[in-house]
């Protein structure tokens, strides 16, 4: 009697990349950016009007921008579908073209959607976590546009500061953890978000201290864009953006279906 076949396991095989690797990907993102410059500054655009947007809208609430800000981290992955495919189309040495890329996520909108749906239920959490962390531990009058960094930092707001990190630092952690290469994949493959997120966990768990690197590069990046007055998210957005890209493309072995 023969003994049943293995079925090759749904997850792909991740590579093992080097520190330094996440500069690399930084600088072949910023190549993209140039080679992709209008297309690029377009999504840039939105992220800063979406800034913008929040702010203005809760300009005498600060603490909801805060809590919304900062969630841009957690659905900042999905966002950022249309650089994934300026980045795809140049890999493939196709024209740098706008309107394909504002409907990337067509061919497999069940799992970049039910994807989605998991992201924006973990920024509510996150939301709603942010505002009870703001009522137990924030000790003055709530922060307002000109001093909300003046008053997170101050003396008095220390135990502040450190339980809004550590939350944060959760929420981020997780969805970091989740998305480093699953929205790229789920675009350029069809695969769903189980096998997508549980990739992304594996290349998490594979290259500990390089997706160390790669998050405070992000963070960094990110947050200066947020100090610009959201003006540096032009520029930053786009450049992780197609840099995650090339995370996702270093990060995960490519199959003998798609041999690309």
């Amino acid at each position: 009697m023969s003994e049943p076949e293995e079925r090759p396991s749904p997850i792909p095989e991740v590579r093992a990349v080097g520190a330094a690797a996440p500069f690399a990907w930084l600088r072949q993102g910023i190549r993209d950016f140039s080679a992709n410059l209008p297309a690029s500054l377009f999504y840039g655009a939105c992220f800063a009007a979406m800034g913008w947007l929040v702010a203005y809208t809760f300009r005498h609430a600060y603490e909801y921008v805060s809590a919304l800000v900062t969630g841009f981290f957690l659905v900042g992955p999905f966002l950022a579908i249309g650089l994934y495919a300026l980045s795809r189309q140049r890999e493939r040495g196709l024209p740098a073209r706008l309107g394909p890329t504002l409907h990337a996520w067509a061919p497999n909108v069940g799992a970049i959607g039910t994807y989605t749906l998991v992201l924006t239920i973990i920024l509510l959490v996150w939301a709603r976590a942010s505002l009870v962390v703001f009522a137990l531990f924030y000790t003055g009058a709530m922060p307002t546009a000109q001093t909300f960094l003046q008053q997170l930092v101050s003396a008095e707001n220390l135990e502040f500061l450190a339980a809004y990190v550590l939350v944060g630092g959760f929420f981020a952690t997780l969805v970091f953890a989740l998305s480093v290469v699953s929205v790229p994949m789920m675009l350029d493959r069809d695969v769903d978000g189980i096998v997508a997120a549980l990739t992304s966990l594996k290349a998490c768990a594979t290259n500990v201290g390089p997706m160390i690197v790669w998050a405070t590069l992000i963070v960094a990046l990110t947050a200066a864009g947020f100090a610009l007055a959201f003006v540096g998210l032009v520029v930053a957005v786009p450049v992780v953006g197609h840099a995650t890209w090339h995370a996702y493309r270093a990060l995960v072995e490519v199959g003998a279906a798609e041999g690309r």
